[in-house]
């Protein structure tokens, strides 16, 4: 999705596999606009192409690495320490870099001294940072306090961004909940998107904002965890995280998406006598359409009071289709908001 000057938003089009070389048409756009700046996502995930997208397409003069944890794991390595390394490909001869004092790696440094870039390292904390921009709605402080960074290297007034931020529409990936009255009787029923977070840490910090969002969200808890067929690393992590009791928090856990139920089932069943997960916790749905699968969750015997649904894992395929589903109800006057 391209932001525009105006405000107003254009979906990139996306025949095929995403690719870097969508970022020329995006310059293209930047300067058919008369912009002043583009911000831009770095697309690539190895570090071959971060190297090329950075040096090549997009040349940026302030770069922000947001955070490093261990996501794309195949392409980028198994440690911290590994996808920082990956991670600094981006970093390019001039340009100036941002990065939260928590994610600052040696290799950073190393990498900027070497091109002769500008590292500057984001102070953790809260100080400097108005009662104001925290209640950012949805909002991490650690996505706040860099953003506000890059504001102040840019020379833009920190109310102004703060006002900004506090006016801009959430992007579909943010933190989001979504109110509908469902089942027969109807009752009350959430859906949480943490979808956009991919791994378990970073789905981790998503979860701990949920008595913030969400009044009284210690209510039944049913996470529907969406895996992708085209990152089988992904699905082994949070298979991981299943294990290791990632999901204890929650009454039920339903896996979507996969189009491998048998094969699934069976590896639920196992993690399940290896980890003592009650039986019959962790289910393993065929549906494939958002209103199915929102049925499945929300009818049952123990359902007449409604719940909190979680969706964690991908966006893409069904997490999307289930936000969309879902914002289609809470606008429906009938459903009403919970």
């Amino acid at each position: 999705m391209v932001i525009l000057p105006d405000g107003g938003e254009q979906e990139i089009p996306r025949p095929g596999p995403a690719t870097i070389l969508e970022n020329k048409s995006v310059v293209r756009l930047a300067g058919a606009h008369n912009a002043d700046a583009l911000v831009c996502e770095m697309m690539s995930i190895s570090p071959e192409c971060l190297r090329v997208e950075s040096a090549g397409l997009i040349k940026p003069g302030l770069l922000l690495i947001t955070n490093v944890r261990l996501d794309h794991r195949e392409e980028q390595g198994r440690t911290r320490e590994e996808i920082a390394r990956s991670l600094s490909s981006a970093i390019r001869p001039g340009c100036t870099v941002l990065v939260p004092e928590e994610d600052l790696f040696p290799v950073f440094e190393e990498a900027a001294t070497r091109v002769g870039a500008n590292l500057l390292r984001v102070p953790a904390g809260k100080n400097g940072i108005s009662d104001a921009a925290l209640r950012i709605p949805a909002e991490f402080e650690e996505n706040i306090r860099l953003a506000l960074a890059a504001a102040d290297f840019c020379g833009l007034d920190r109310s102004d961004a703060i006002k900004g931020m506090i006016k801009a529409k959430p992007d579909l990936g943010g933190l989001k909940v979504l109110g509908a009255r469902l089942g027969d009787p109807p009752a009350a029923w959430h859906l949480v998107s943490a979808f956009a977070a991919n791994e378990p840490e970073s789905t981790r910090l998503a979860l701990d904002k949920l008595h913030e969002l969400v009044p009284g969200s210690r209510m039944k808890r049913t996470a529907v965890l969406n895996l992708r067929q085209d990152r089988g690393d992904r699905t082994l992590q949070w298979l991981e995280a299943l294990k290791e009791g990632f999901f204890a928090e929650f009454n039920a856990v339903a896996i979507v998406g996969t189009p491998a139920v048998a094969a699934l089932r069976r590896k639920v069943r196992l993690i399940e006598k290896d980890s003592r997960i009650p039986a019959g916790q962790v289910v393993v749905l065929s549906e494939r359409s958002p209103e199915r699968i929102t049925s499945a969750l929300v009818t049952g015997r123990d359902n007449s009071r409604g719940g909190l649904i979680v969706g964690v894992g991908n966006m893409g395929g069904l997490g999307r289709g289930l936000m969309e589903y879902w914002e289609r109800l809470s606008a429906q006057p009938e459903h009403g908001h919970a």
